[in-house]
């Protein structure tokens, strides 16, 4: 086990009702805040109005900012900038999910940076400065809430990027489960395939003696996979929904790292399909993540036996390679049971572009970064293999 140093200030409000709290909560942060959102959802479900009574109820003055778009972009962060600079804001609530909680840390940090905040993106400068951000959870899936990552798209550069640092964990983030009962089920699949991810980033690693991590992953992806598909069939369970909001959140807050070296090579080959096709993030995933199973299987099988037998519960008495298959088989058939695409057709990417994102995942023009990952390191020729194998079945 590696050394680490683990911090999670994020204070969690967990249960039915916790949103009508938020203007007593922020009140102590900010007498004015940004409150920042995606699309019409919040006002059709009562949300709006709810937060919005809450905020007024206690005297805090608001100005808004909508339009939040799945693979948040960088214009509307510009724009955030700007207005909270005008109104002098102290405080950014997110009332959304991933999209909109990465674009409110980029307007947070953007806040005090002198300069195009994408040059952060870019060039990984550190930030020493950010706004407030609190969080109304309304889509579980990115982790968003709790982590110290944003990720944000450049629509002019075809560019999708991330940053992180501990000043852009969220000060306080209110899970509600009730409110994730209106969530389409597409989004449901495509945001259990991104919390899924961010266990297996950290769980398939080089390091050795990482028993207690290992069963944590083990549990929370079981955990996520079980009820995933009871929310499917009956979206208004709320204990199932608990399970998967609770799990999402400890997928993506560091704990499950602690002590090991993680990967984020699916994540960083993802990254290039939605930045130039605009896919669903989660989508993009769970056509990517078996096929790089695959591919790098054979670099340290003993782990992948244990992910087939400890979270795919193949049973363990046969060869391990038909072990190990047999594991990604049956994460293959989960992701068709939550009616997630198969192949980068299913998603009408073809062979066009193929070679060019695998060289713009690595930074190949710049010579900066010549691979991605650190479980298996992957060069261009291999992220292009792995694109190639997730064309068709």
């Amino acid at each position: 086990m590696n050394n680490f140093d683990f911090c999670s200030p994020t204070r969690i409000l967990f249960g039915k009702n916790t949103q009508k709290e938020i203007g007593k909560l922020i009140k102590p942060y900010a007498k004015k805040i940004l409150l920042h959102y995606g699309n019409s959802s919040i006002k059709q479900n009562g949300l709006y109005e709810e937060v919005i009574n809450s905020i007024k109820t206690h005297e805090i003055d608001f100005v808004e900012l909508g339009g939040v778009v799945p693979n948040p972009r960088l214009d509307l962060v510009h724009e955030g900038i700007k207005l909270c600079q005008k109104e002098n804001i102290e405080l950014i609530l997110a009332v959304g999910g991933g999209s909109v909680i990465d674009s409110a840390k980029a307007i947070a940090m953007g806040f005090y940076y002198e300069g195009n905040i994408w040059n952060v993106y870019e060039t990984k400068e550190e930030v020493k400065k950010a706004l407030p951000v609190a969080c109304i959870l309304t889509i579980p899936a990115a982790g968003s809430e709790v982590s110290c990552h944003t990720v944000i798209t450049n629509e002019e550069k075809k560019s999708k990027y991330g940053y992180g640092s501990q000043i852009l964990k969220p000060i306080l983030s209110i899970i509600n489960p009730e409110i994730f009962f209106t969530i389409p089920k597409k989004q449901i699949a495509n945001g259990v395939s991104d919390m899924i991810s961010h266990v297996f980033e950290r769980y398939f690693t080089n390091t050795e003696h990482t028993d207690l991590t290992d069963g944590l992953c083990e549990s929370v992806v079981k955990t996520i996979m079980k009820n995933a598909l009871i929310v499917i069939d009956d979206p208004n369970n709320y204990e199932a929904w608990c399970e998967i909001g609770f799990s999402a959140m400890i997928a993506h807050n560091d704990l499950l790292g602690m002590g090991r070296e993680e990967d984020w090579a699916c994540h960083a080959m993802e990254h290039e399909l939605s930045a130039k096709y605009d896919i669903a993030h989660g989508a993009g995933l769970a056509i990517l993540t078996p096929n790089w199973m695959e591919y790098t299987c054979s670099e340290k099988p003993n782990i992948f036996a244990q992910f087939s037998i400890n979270m795919m519960g193949v049973n363990e008495n046969r060869n391990q390679n038909a072990v190990i298959r047999e594991g990604i088989k049956r994460l293959r058939e989960f992701y068709i049971k939550m009616n997630l695409p198969k192949t980068l057709n299913d998603v009408e990417i073809d062979q066009t572009n193929l070679e060019i994102m695998a060289k713009k995942a690595v930074n190949f023009e710049s010579k900066k970064n010549q691979t991605i990952g650190f479980f298996k390191k992957l060069h261009w020729e291999n992220i292009y293999e792995i694109y190639k194998k997730s064309l068709n079945e």
